[in-house]
């Protein structure tokens, strides 16, 4: 894209800038029409399986009531609770929503196609979903209202507890590809599954990994059977108790921008990504944006499926089981992983 800038007439550091500006907003507003399309489609399937209609009055099929709503917000008022620390009050939503933009920098959605092409991509996604849990701390804390703060330590708890094991599985998955790049974790899956599937999961070792990533990966988001965070039948609504207008929004698009993150990561580094399911010609003429969509949208439906299904955790079965089940099983596996690969790649 540089080049292309540069083929207009301009000096190579404003074509990179315009490239690097470009790239984000190619990336940053598809996210946000996508996160307002799976807030309904999550509706739509909660609706389904608890029979219920869902939204079916703003637009055809109801499929404008996402919009509707975030023009509800838009002109509400913003309300700042007088005994809250207002600064932070304030930069809480803000820094949730920019964290849960900035891990798509290195999200390929097909071969090349990708705005940071890192060699530790990887690491970086880690990083960078780790610092979500500031946002919502924050929140709690600068609300000075008991509800949210109790929703803040809770956040802080799980969130950590849980990122512990997906560590140890974003380490065994390192450990299979022999890369941090997630191109490379991609290319890696080509036929790995009898030559004919593209997928780590059909692997006896690394499907384990894949229930335990899943898993964590509600967790992490604070999805249920794990949203203690968010518990209406004990903390109102959470850290966002307080907050109103676009800062509850902000805190409402951080949410589900993190949720298909998490989904895609689950197609990324177990499903192939942009790769088609089957290692067979014909497959590959549809585009590979497609297959990573279709392969998120899949996760998605599911997260969606488990929250109309399976009932809430009490707090101590949600630190149980991330810490005596997750923690060592992830362990055990790095080490099963090695030694295999130790035994028969390296010799």
């Amino acid at each position: 894209m540089t080049a292309f800038f540069q083929s207009l007439g301009m000096s190579y550091e404003w074509a990179w800038f315009t490239a690097t500006i470009a790239g984000i907003l190619l990336i940053a507003l598809p996210l946000m029409l996508a996160v307002a399309m799976v807030i309904y489609v999550d509706r739509k399937v909660l609706g389904a399986i608890m029979l219920r209609r869902g939204p079916n009055v703003v637009g055809p099929f109801g499929l404008l009531q996402s919009f509707a709503d975030g023009l509800k917000v838009f002109l509400q008022e913003t309300i700042i609770p007088s005994a809250a620390n207002r600064g932070l009050f304030l930069i809480a939503p803000i820094i949730t929503f920019t964290v849960a933009l900035a891990a798509w920098a290195v999200i390929p959605f097909n071969a090349g196609a990708v705005l940071a092409d890192i060699n530790v991509g990887l690491l970086y996604v880690l990083a960078i979903s780790s610092l979500g849990v500031y946002g919502v701390v924050i929140s709690g804390w600068a609300s000075n209202s008991k509800y949210p703060f109790f929703s803040a330590m809770r956040a802080a708890a799980q969130m950590i507890s849980y990122e512990v094991s997906i560590g140890f599985i974003l380490v065994c998955v390192v450990l299979w590809a022999g890369t941090f790049n997630l191109n490379g974790i991609i290319e890696g899956q080509r036929g790995h599954g009898f030559g004919i599937v593209n997928a780590y999961a059909f692997n006896l070792l690394l499907f384990p990994m894949w229930v335990l990533f899943f898993i964590s990966s509600l967790a992490e988001t604070a999805r249920a059977p794990f949203d203690l965070t968010e518990a209406e039948s004990e903390l109102v609504a959470g850290y966002q108790t307080e907050y109103s207008s676009m800062s509850f929004a902000l805190f409402w698009l951080g949410e589900y921008a993190n949720i298909l993150l998490m989904c895609m990561l689950n197609a990324i580094l177990f499903f192939g990504g942009w790769l088609p399911p089957f290692e067979w010609e014909p497959l590959y003429m549809v585009p590979g944006w497609i297959w990573l969509f279709a392969k998120t949208f899949f996760f998605f439906f599911l997260f969606s499926w488990i929250w109309a299904t399976v009932p809430r955790f009490r707090y101590d079965q949600l630190m149980r089981l991330g810490w005596k089940v997750f923690l060592p099983l992830s362990l055990l596996f790095i080490f099963l992983i090695s030694g295999y690969l130790m035994l028969t790649r390296w010799g």
